[in-house]
């Protein structure tokens, strides 16, 4: 098994939660979604597994880059 990195593609701020640790995900399921300047962006998975970690809670800024998550392959 692999951790994967799953990393914000825009800098705005956590606006909601749509997984937890421990939920089982699929490749393309929205684990969070990111607001900025009035739009949301959903982070997506890139791979099929189990979430294990939520890096960032809501309401947190969140930078391009930054790992926000991370899912057991």
């Amino acid at each position: 098994m692999t951790l994967r990195e799953i990393k914000s593609e825009i800098t705005g701020s956590l606006w909601k939660v749509l997984k937890a640790p421990g939920d089982r995900v699929a490749e393309d399921d929205p684990l969070m979604i990111l607001e900025s300047m009035k739009m949301e962006i959903p982070v997506i998975a890139d791979a099929s597994g189990i979430l294990k970690e939520l890096l960032v809670a809501e309401g947190e800024s969140v930078s391009e880059g930054q790992v926000v998550a991370r899912i057991e392959t």
